[in-house]
């Protein structure tokens, strides 16, 4: 008689969650960490914050260029620029560059701290993924009447902790 059923059943390995893992793959891919994580709900945060400071990044290097070149046109005095006549002085121009390089730098340093932000959430949502959260745990806030001054109660919070 051949094999029964359980002896052909391929086996199959019990992998525990790996820290290095998480943390690797959100390294080399922003969200592939949360993913493997299994915290999908975490990726289109990540991807929209770093998509917005690209853009913004995109965008105000474009208009630090604009002004740049509008800058060299005007010293130039030969080439006449997209702003005569707005503005007057070189000097109002390069104001106008130095707050657009500011607003790209810090957009590109945003983004820098997004990237590191969601590497560092899936390190610590790998080491919490085994976290056993049942209700036997609870916290609660919760508004409440104390003694006040004489007959007057007094109007407050109380927070509470149980353990079951």
């Amino acid at each position: 008689m051949a094999g029964s059923a359980v002896e052909d059943a391929p086996v199959v390995e019990n992998k525990p969650h790996s820290v290095a893992r998480a943390t690797w793959l959100s390294a080399a891919l922003p969200g592939a960490g949360q993913a493997y994580n299994k915290k999908y709900w975490k990726m289109p945060i990540v991807y929209a914050g770093l998509g917005v400071c690209g853009y913004l990044a995109i965008e105000n290097n474009r208009q630090y260029r604009t002004y740049l070149n509008a800058f060299y046109k005007r010293i130039d005095s030969t080439q006449t620029d997209q702003f005569e006549g707005i503005y007057e002085d070189p000097s109002q121009l390069i104001v106008l560059q130095n707050i657009y390089r500011k607003w790209r730098d810090l957009s590109l340093i945003i983004g820098g701290v997004i990237y590191a932000l969601q590497i560092i959430d899936a390190h610590v949502d790998a080491h919490l993924y085994y976290y056993d959260i049942d209700d036997n745990l609870s916290l609660k806030f919760e508004p409440s009447l104390m003694p006040g001054f004489g007959n007057v109660p007094a109007v407050g919070f109380s927070l509470s902790l149980q353990f079951k």
